[in-house]
């Protein structure tokens, strides 16, 4: 029996001998190990151009669209600033056409009051040429003196029908809005800062002076 168990025990020969035979399937296994890492390897990154590539095209294929994308945007923009040019311009000569019409307008108007004030006028310089002609001369001074007054009284109806009003201030208190202090004098009737006398009248149109009443201003007693 002990000599059996001697025969199965390997010898050391042959420990070696399995030994290498160990190591070296171990290293054909690891060799092909790394040849099927580099194979993975090789098969990656040959995908990874084509990747790329794919990218590459759709990236391509994407900027020319968002180019023309762009462009259309500013064709947008310059053609909505080319019609807001177009109707500010349009604007600007309608109102200066507005303003010329209505300058025009205006000059026609004051034309026209003028011509139809000037025509009354005209009318009173009439009757002083009548009143003064050789053949209609007054034989009395108080036919001239009436003739004269009627002629004054058309005058100022005239006036006052275009709105003049005279001023005459006497006896009211000065306003150096609408008078004139020429100078002061003591009186013993009108108050201090009245009016004495009235040297020249004053007039005024609606409500705007025309011209100050030039007056004598009471310094008072």
């Amino acid at each position: 029996m002990a000599e059996d168990l001697n025969q199965q025990e390997p010898t050391a020969e042959e420990k070696a001998k399995f030994e290498q035979d160990v190591l070296k399937a171990a290293e054909e296994a690891m060799k092909m190990e790394a040849e099927a890492n580099k194979a993975d390897a090789q098969a990656d990154a040959a995908e990874q151009p084509a990747e790329s590539s794919a990218a590459a095209k759709a990236a391509a294929a994407e900027q020319p669209a968002e180019s023309e994308s762009t462009e259309s945007a500013e064709d947008v923009l310059k053609a909505e600033l080319a019609a807001a040019n177009d109707r500010n311009l349009r604007l600007m000569a309608e109102f200066d056409n507005f303003r010329r019409r209505s300058a025009k307008e205006q000059l026609e108007l004051i034309e026209t009051a003028n011509g139809k004030l000037l025509e009354k006028l005209s009318e009173v310089q009439d009757n002083f040429e009548r009143a003064f002609a050789s053949e209609n001369k007054a034989k009395d001074l108080e036919a001239f003196e009436k003739g004269m007054q009627m002629i004054y009284n058309q005058f100022a109806k005239i006036l006052t029908d275009a709105g003049l009003e005279q001023i005459d201030p006497t006896g009211a208190e000065f306003d150096p809005n609408c008078h004139e202090a020429l100078m002061q004098q003591p009186s013993e009737t009108v108050p201090e800062g009245h009016v004495v006398t009235v040297f020249q009248k004053g007039y005024k149109l609606k409500n705007k002076i025309l011209k100050t009443a030039k007056v004598i201003v009471s310094s008072g007693k």
